[in-house]
């Protein structure tokens, strides 16, 4: 394989490739490389590589003629690769698919970034390193070229250690440990000194998992689990903020389709289903909020009747559901209940299908980490505009982006719900 290096400081690369695997695998000829030097594309005494930015601002840009020349110069066939922040994430399995290509070409920006152009001119792949700034795009480029050459016959040594490391199966790799078998009192896991293999085996799966879990939980989400894998993560699930959580759901005051503020009825449906997001998640509590006496002796009743009446017997699991329900005049009853319950008054986050919202799913994650949040949810046309005056934030809606946003307000609460607080988050 070879890689041709187009970046304007050459001598950056010259101890990484001279070093290590990547030096070694250079001597015995498994990759080979070049280094392709913009400047040698222009045309001014000065060499000139850069210019400033149209519509002003800091720092220079980058010009678009010798990058395209140099890119043109590459042989036929060549796969090229622009390293930038909008790029998509370098990943094991895009590791895995540059590896099948004789010829690859790494561009490294500097300064502000590219004239944009080189894109529309260019056959271009886009990968970025993460989600930071670097200086430009060598480092980068290393790491890349390093992912990549991981995959190659020869390059490791043992072939096998490339399908054990982490991300080959979707997972973080499980902790390693060698002599001495005691080291500060920290002991070896007896099962690693055992000799059992399918013990050693299932342990390092299981820790493969655990890590995952703790570390990187969104990585579980692309990841095929067999059954005792699922119940081993079931078993070490991680303490979660799911009790710092809580829900109201406000049948006053709100909307009605005049934009006048009223009072609205239950709904049976809204009650239980609701609840069962509640107890699926964990959640600290549900609150339904009617001012109306007859209401509440309604919603009494109906939790009665599943929580200790007649159908508990028959159904424990909406018993169990229906008994995270509390009943409250208003949203005032609901955030003193709370108040008594953690010793904080709970952040109020208001939800809305209407407007843009100001605070994002992460922004509230990170609010729930530090204490409860109550997220207000209303019935009718939405929440009045005294609610949505008390609120610390205003939640972005489910759909923000679409022209249609009119989900019902238990399924709008299981999608909130599982952004907030999910198994993978």
């Amino acid at each position: 394989m070879h890689f041709h290096i187009i970046s304007i400081l050459p001598e950056y690369f010259t101890s990484p490739l001279s070093c290590g695997l990547l030096g070694k695998a250079i001597d015995n000829g498994i990759i080979s490389t070049s280094m392709i030097y913009p400047r040698d594309f222009t045309h001014d005494r000065h060499s000139t590589v850069d210019d400033r930015p149209y519509g002003g601002g800091p720092g220079m840009v980058m010009k678009v003629d010798p990058l395209l020349q140099a890119i043109q110069s590459l042989p036929q066939g060549c796969t090229t690769v622009l390293l930038t922040p909008k790029g998509k994430p370098l990943s094991h399995s895009t590791a895995c698919r540059l590896s099948l290509h004789n010829n690859i070409a790494l561009i490294c920006g500097r300064y502000e970034g590219i004239d944009a152009r080189l894109e529309d001119l260019a056959e271009l792949e886009l990968i970025s390193a993460g989600d930071f700034v670097l200086n430009g795009g060598e480092a980068a480029a290393l790491c890349l070229m390093e992912a990549v050459a991981r995959f190659l016959p020869g390059f490791m040594g043992k072939e096998e250690s490339v399908g054990e490391e982490s991300f080959s199966h979707g997972l973080l790799e499980y902790p390693h440990y060698t002599r001495p078998e005691i080291f500060q009192n920290k002991e070896v896991p007896e099962v690693l000194l055992s000799g059992h293999h399918g013990r050693i085996e299932r342990w390092r799966r299981d820790r493969s998992l655990e890590n995952t879990l703790n570390n990187r939980p969104e990585l579980l989400d692309k990841t095929i689990l067999s059954s005792q894998d699922t119940s081993f993560l079931k078993s070490v699930q991680r303490a979660k903020p799911s009790r710092n959580l809580y829900l109201t759901l406000l049948h006053w005051p709100v909307l009605n389709k005049f934009g006048k503020s009223g009072t609205t009825s239950l709904t049976n449906l809204d009650i239980h289903d609701i609840a069962r997001v509640s107890e699926t998640f964990g959640l600290g509590g549900y609150y339904i909020c009617t001012p109306l006496k007859d209401q509440q002796l309604l919603a009494e009743r109906l939790i009665t009747h599943w929580t200790t009446g007649p159908g508990s017997r028959g159904n424990p699991d909406r018993a169990a559901a229906l008994s995270r329900i509390r009943v409250a005049s208003n949203i005032n009853e609901a955030i003193k209940s709370i108040e008594e319950k953690t010793g904080a008054r709970p952040h109020i986050v208001a939800t809305s299908a209407r407007g843009d919202g100001d605070a994002t799913y992460q922004q509230v994650r990170e609010t729930l980490s530090k204490r409860p949040v109550l997220l207000v949810l209303g019935t009718g046309h939405g929440l009045s505009p005294d609610i949505m005056d008390m609120a610390d934030n205003f939640l972005r809606p489910v759909r923000y982006l679409s022209s249609f946003n009119h989900l019902s307000v238990r399924s709008a609460a299981s999608i909130m719900v599982d952004r907030l607080i999910g198994d993978y988050l």
